[in-house]
């Protein structure tokens, strides 16, 4: 497997993310990044990005959570951030990214009690992971995400969001994000979430993404998808369903959560107000309050 490494020149002056990267190898010889807030010994909270975004979408997100005494890790997912890059879009498979993620919590990292959060792809690893090893796990929050495994269509905006993606001859990593928040982003957010790829060599990861997302029953990651959601209807770990009210992409997928997930009942569940799909973005202080409200209180 071929691999870059975006030269670290590349993350000076980031605004509002003065954090230092930290690195573990997982397998295949790939090493992954990570940011850390809070107190070492404070309860883990694992904090997920999606497509094609990385940990620097949790800036605001982690100083709510450091305040409340909580340890916040904010992950960057293999071919994004300062993670290494596997070249070649066949690289990157679902079953990878799941592997490639447990390894560094649970593996590298030896995280037990962890909460993890995801949002977008960082839910469709995170959920898996959390069904895959609830032993590891002490709670779970989906933010404008799910767990699709092809027995239901995914709307029309993802399908166009995905021919976009793969037509496109030069993929503007900025573009995309702001097209999925509703506050304007400013230049110097918009050139760090640039950062992490220097040129079209080193955007195999967020080319091969909406590809992997199961979208038909028979799809390789249907049957491992629809296992875990037997195990996450029925998991007796508290689960919040922490959505925006502006993502017209996973917006559907809230009342299902709420009403499938044992963990979810009995639970307040909030709406995000005016945030898109990059929630994190557009009221991420708020996000992080909610997170932190969650788990010191379950």
């Amino acid at each position: 497997m071929r691999t870059l490494r975006t030269p670290e020149e590349r993350f000076a002056n980031l605004p509002g993310f003065p954090y230092e990267p930290r690195y573990a190898e997982v397998p295949g010889g790939l090493r992954m990044a990570y940011v850390e807030a809070g107190p070492e010994g404070g309860e883990p909270v694992v904090l997920l990005h999606g497509e094609p975004t990385w940990s620097f979408l949790y800036r605001h997100v982690m100083p709510e959570l450091a305040a409340a005494g909580l340890r916040a890790i904010a992950v960057d997912l293999v071919g994004f951030g300062r993670s290494d890059k596997p070249a070649d879009v066949a690289d990157h498979t679902y079953a990878r990214h799941v592997e490639w993620t447990r390894a560094l919590l649970l593996d590298a990292l030896g995280l037990r009690g962890i909460t993890i959060v995801g949002q977008d792809w960082g839910g469709l690893i995170g959920l898996r992971i959390a069904a895959e090893h609830p032993g590891s796990v002490a709670r779970i929050v989906a933010a404008n995400t799910g767990l699709p495994s092809g027995d239901i269509p995914m709307p029309d905006v993802w399908h166009r969001f995905k021919d976009t993606v793969a037509k496109a001859p030069v993929l503007d990593i900025a573009r995309l994000v702001q097209s999925g928040c509703t506050s304007a982003l400013p230049e110097e957010v918009r050139a760090a979430y640039d950062a992490p790829f220097p040129d079209e060599s080193y955007k195999a990861g967020p080319r091969a993404m909406p590809g992997l997302v199961p979208i038909t029953p028979d799809d390789p990651a249907a049957p491992a998808n629809r296992a875990a959601w037997r195990i996450l209807t029925t998991l007796d770990r508290p689960f919040l369903v922490a959505f925006s009210d502006r993502d017209p992409i996973t917006g559907g997928m809230a009342p299902i959560l709420r009403k499938s997930i044992s963990g979810a009942s009995g639970l307040a569940h909030p709406v995000i107000k005016g945030a898109g799909h990059f929630l994190q973005e557009d009221a991420g202080a708020e996000l992080g309050r909610q997170i932190a409200v969650f788990v010191t209180s379950t």
